[in-house]
């Protein structure tokens, strides 16, 4: 047991630095992800929200696409097709040119792509569940469209939406592990590689499945405290 421990150790006698740094790019990433896919996933909610046909076909097409792609094909997707599309877009302006898509970029788009279509599921029954007496109210007072979801309908939708959206962080959380497959140094490839070395796969897939779970933990606990504060009062009201 104690020669295992000392596998995670830090120095070059142990991978304990590998693990932690793998670990600390796994959480980078997904909090880096996470206001790219709820913004994407917001403008898909308004759009199919809207009044406008095309807007909601064109909403209703992204969440197909995207909800119906595995998320390791659209990281395929996004890092090689991506790569090809700015290399022929460059190719017009000087010949020969190739553009390398930086893999933490891809992994950003393509996880954001895919939680944006599930946050935009949340965030629209959220916009829906805002009462439309509201709404009325404020078209009366005067208030445009714009203003009337900046003040009134945006304030009120993320006490409805937070349940959702932290079940979509969870899985998001868990989805960064197929980044390792372009070669981005996460938690995941750097167990990978620990586990070529040593010849351990149990002992360092085990560590990788606790790391993951303290995240979880954390997750779990800052969310709870997210729900609590946002809905102070309506909590009260309700037990009378």
């Amino acid at each position: 047991m104690l020669d295992l421990l000392e596998l995670l150790s830090f120095g070059p006698n142990g991978w304990g630095d590998e693990i932690l740094q793998g670990a600390l790019l796994t959480i980078e990433l997904a909090l880096v992800t996470l206001p790219v896919g709820i913004a994407i996933g917001l403008a898909v909610a308004v759009a199919k929200d809207s009044r406008s046909r095309a807007l909601r076909a064109v909403g209703d097409l992204y969440t197909t696409v995207f909800r119906g792609l595995p998320e390791l094909l659209t990281l395929f997707i996004v890092y090689y097709g991506g790569q090809m599309l700015l290399t022929r877009l460059a190719g017009y302006v000087v010949e020969g040119a190739h553009i390398e898509v930086n893999q933490f970029v891809a992994g950003v788009v393509a996880l954001g792509l895919v939680l944006g279509a599930f946050s935009s599921e949340v965030l629209l029954a959220a916009i829906r569940a805002v009462p439309k007496g509201q709404k009325e109210a404020a078209s009366a007072l005067g208030l445009s469209g714009w203003n009337t979801f900046r003040l009134v309908t945006f304030p009120q939708l993320w006490r409805v939406a937070l349940p959702g959206l932290s079940n979509n962080w969870m899985v998001l959380l868990k989805d960064t592990s197929l980044v390792s497959v372009i070669a981005i140094s996460d938690l995941m490839r750097q167990t990978s590689i620990a586990v070529g070395v040593t010849k351990q796969p149990f002992f360092f897939y085990l560590v990788a499945c606790l790391i993951y779970l303290v995240f979880s933990g954390l997750s779990s606990f800052v969310f709870t405290a997210l729900e609590n504060r946002a809905s102070r009062g309506f909590k009260r009201v309700g037990g009378h």
